[in-house]
């Protein structure tokens, strides 16, 4: 259970709660091993969530199916890094959506906590009326799912990009206080775009506009010889 500290603060962090970094994460392996969903079908769910409007509604990640979608889980609301996180998220939405992506975040607060954090103003260390969901996990089963709950408390900050058929293709867990790259994210969501679209793969570091290679002998070896060859 999560305790408050002398200062009213929730000790978020391991080093927080007394514990050092190689305790952490020696304890973390020796609890399990993490998942990877990568080529499965992406748990579904029906929660209640906190709409762009501002109404809490129940969403089921199902009904998506025909969009791509960027679902990323974060430790708690009225936090440190989550609203950096959940604010770049929204910058950006519209370059998603412009890929057929939608954006869902999650975490183990009730939806109530994230109505109160939508209308608390950014300069007060809220968050605003963002133009996305928030997923409701207050049962903290949806981050069980998809294995990113941690000592039964809170969900580090996973990210799941879910195809049009509902398949995982991309995962990436950060520990809690490591935030996300958003560009990373449009760069997987532009790769899976191609891969989808032209039958090639994507090598390290591709971006849109980029040259690809074909998956074949002669594709990786011409695509080599351009790319390192001296």
């Amino acid at each position: 259970m999560l305790e408050v500290d002398h200062n009213g603060m929730i000790p978020l962090y391991p080093w927080e709660r007394g514990l050092g970094v190689k305790e952490h994460l020696n304890s973390s392996i020796k609890e399990k091993t993490m998942g990877v969903l990568v080529t499965k079908e992406a748990p579904n769910f029906t929660a209640q969530a906190v709409m762009p409007t501002g109404e809490i509604a129940e969403l089921t990640l199902s009904s998506y199916r025909g969009s791509h979608v960027i679902l990323f889980f974060y430790p708690l609301d009225f936090t440190f890094v989550c609203p950096s996180e959940i604010l770049a998220f929204n910058t950006r939405l519209e370059e998603f959506r412009k890929r057929n992506t939608e954006v869902i975040g999650v975490s183990v607060d009730s939806p109530y906590t994230h109505f109160a954090w939508r209308e608390t103003p950014v300069e007060k260390g809220g968050i605003g009326p963002i133009n996305y969901p928030l997923v409701a996990d207050l049962s903290k089963n949806i981050a069980r799912a998809y294995d990113v709950l941690v000592n039964e408390e809170v969900a580090l900050r996973g990210l799941f990009l879910i195809d049009t058929h509902g398949i995982v293709r991309h995962q990436v867990v950060n520990d809690l206080p490591l935030g996300r790259s958003v560009d990373e994210a449009l760069r997987m969501v532009d790769a899976l775009h191609f891969v989808e679209e032209h039958g090639e793969v994507c090598p390290a570091n591709w971006k849109e506009g980029e040259e690809a290679m074909k998956p074949n002998a002669s594709g990786v070896a011409e695509y080599l010889t351009k790319k390192y060859a001296k």
